[in-house]
């Protein structure tokens, strides 16, 4: 049964079948999603396994391993294990998500395994979020380029956006979640503060 919490309705879902029981989250292609659209479970199991894995490059250390290579080796193994798929579900994540996520790669910085120059790890899904739009975006046989919205047609180019596609207005968390929202209205809301700041400052000089 998935629940929606802020409207606070229920969808009930028909009787299990033979052998077929209910269940409260479900592993899709390796993300746990709970029937609350939640992803704080694929999140403590992602950090379980990062957890196990990080024995290996101490192992390496110890062995007398340059600091480079054990840097490129826990940001190809503990940093790859976070980041897996991470576009389809970080939009998901909640604050306490993503700070248990910063707090693993701060362990490992501060342990030395991971080098202190590392991004963060929302720096780094934005960037994974901007190159895999850009495939959409200009890949018309991509698997999802059909849930772009139409392309807008051009009266004032005022100022240059990362989108040539219209905005449309949706509702619910859930949709303002999603990939694909997210990427289209990326930055909207710096622009319109922008424009607000400019006719304020407008307004007290005349």
């Amino acid at each position: 049964m998935f629940v929606d919490k802020c409207r606070l309705c229920q969808i009930q879902l028909s009787s299990p079948l033979d052998r077929i029981p209910h269940v409260s989250s479900i592993q899709i292609l390796g993300v746990i999603v709970s029937n609350h659209l939640s992803v704080s479970e694929h999140v403590a199991s992602v950090i379980g396994r990062c957890a196990q894995t990080v024995h290996a490059p101490r192992i390496l250390r110890s062995q007398g391993l340059c600091n480079d290579a054990i840097h490129r080796v826990y940001r190809s193994v503990i940093v790859g294990k976070l980041l897996y798929a991470v576009s389809a579900w970080w939009g998901f994540t909640s604050a306490a998500d993503r700070h248990r996520l910063e707090a693993l790669i701060k362990r490992g910085i501060r342990s030395g395994l991971c080098s202190p120059d590392i991004p963060t790890l929302t720096e780094m899904s934005e960037s994974i979020d901007d190159a895999l739009f850009q495939r959409i975006m200009y890949n018309p046989y991509h698997v999802i380029h059909h849930l772009l919205p139409a392309r807008r047609e051009l009266v004032y180019n005022i100022r240059q956006r990362h989108h040539d596609r219209q905005l449309t207005i949706v509702s619910g968390q859930l949709r303002n979640r999603n990939f694909i929202h997210g990427m289209l209205f990326k930055d909207c809301y710096c622009y319109s503060m922008t424009f607000i700041g400019i006719y304020r400052l407008l307004s007290l000089l005349f």
